[in-house]
């Protein structure tokens, strides 16, 4: 490894700052539009997705996508705000931790609108220069049905089936 400047190594640390912080974020973006495909990019091989009572835990990436189908067909729509984001780097500048809020509200099978809080806590890593997520820890706050919520306007008026993700 070269040495590098003062400098050279506080831009790593934004840089990878801002990397980590846009897994967090896109990992909402791929739970609350089904991509699959997206959610894959977001892991190392071994991560773990530990959310615990009532949803589970899940290990490697295949399984963390078969926890996206299972969460899917219990909350086929969710929305996701991922807020007060921190990230430290660590000092070896190759791994990382994040903290971050979750406020969700999705529509579940079983208890209809819903909202979901918490705190993920992320551990990060680079792996040839690539920063993805080593495990994801989820603290639940609550998981509130909200009796009286019904979409008036938007695309949650429509129902699944008619705009073509129905839950598998």
């Amino acid at each position: 490894m070269r040495p590098v400047s003062d400098i050279e190594t506080r831009i790593d640390r934004i840089e990878s700052r801002t990397a980590v912080g846009r897994l967090v974020a896109q990992y909402a973006h791929a739970f609350d539009s089904g991509d699959v495909d997206l959610l894959r990019t977001l892991w190392h091989t071994g991560a773990e997705l530990r959310l615990g009572e009532p949803f589970g835990d899940f290990a490697g990436i295949d399984g963390i996508v078969e926890a996206a189908h299972l969460l899917w067909s219990q909350s086929p729509r969710m929305h996701h705000w991922m807020s007060n984001v921190v990230v430290d780097i660590d000092d070896d500048g190759e791994t990382a931790r994040a903290v971050s809020a979750l406020d969700c509200l999705v529509t579940n099978v079983e208890t209809g609108p819903t909202q979901v809080g918490g705190i993920y806590r992320d551990r990060a890593a680079r792996r040839d220069g690539r920063w993805a997520i080593v495990e994801r820890v989820f603290e639940l706050h609550y998981f509130t049905p909200v009796s009286g919520w019904a979409p008036v306007h938007g695309s949650e008026t429509t129902p699944l089936a008619d705009r073509g993700r129905a839950p598998s």
